[in-house]
């Protein structure tokens, strides 16, 4: 079925920082990913409709051609080459990642690392969101160079052109 994409992560200046694969609201939320979900307006799918096998291919295809900077070959924070992982793990790899955690213990240090990330953020912290994200529109009240919106402009022509492509 081709119900995959792949989705970047774009910087405010248009630049990606983050490319995977997913399918339905994948992209929207951060599931234990170790980048931050940007705004609604910063998500880009420049292809859609694929096979699983084809989104890995291409999500592969794209890490490669950006580079990650762990590696120091490029500008995504992407931790892997990407194409691996399942959607849909088998009982039995559930069961054995479920084993492998059985009987851990935490530190204190992480426990309390997990709950400050966890614990509501300050009234100042929500009010910056609030404005940042006002009518959902995340550069509102900000002023953008010229530079960043010829950036902006190019990545948005790069996911119509990739659309025009599919079909």
């Amino acid at each position: 079925m081709n119900i995959y994409y792949i989705y970047f992560y774009l910087r405010t200046d248009g630049t990606p920082y983050y490319i995977g694969k997913g399918k339905g609201s994948r992209a929207y939320f951060k599931h234990g990913r170790r980048v931050a979900v940007p705004p609604k307006g910063l998500i880009i799918f420049p292809i859609i409709n694929l096979t699983e096998e084809q989104a890995f291919s291409n999500e592969k295809d794209f890490i490669a051609w950006y580079g990650r900077k762990d590696l120091g070959t490029g500008i995504l924070r992407n931790m892997t080459d990407g194409g691996e992982g399942s959607s849909n793990p088998s009982k039995e790899t559930r069961r054995k990642i479920s084993e492998a955690h059985k009987g851990k213990v935490l530190s204190e240090k992480a426990r309390l690392d997990i709950s400050k990330r966890n614990s509501n953020p300050s009234e100042e912290t929500r009010r910056k969101m609030r404005k940042a994200h006002k009518h959902g529109q995340p550069n509102l009240g900000r002023t953008l160079s010229e530079e960043t919106k010829r950036k902006m402009s190019e990545s948005r022509k790069l996911y119509w052109i990739s659309k025009k492509v599919i079909k």
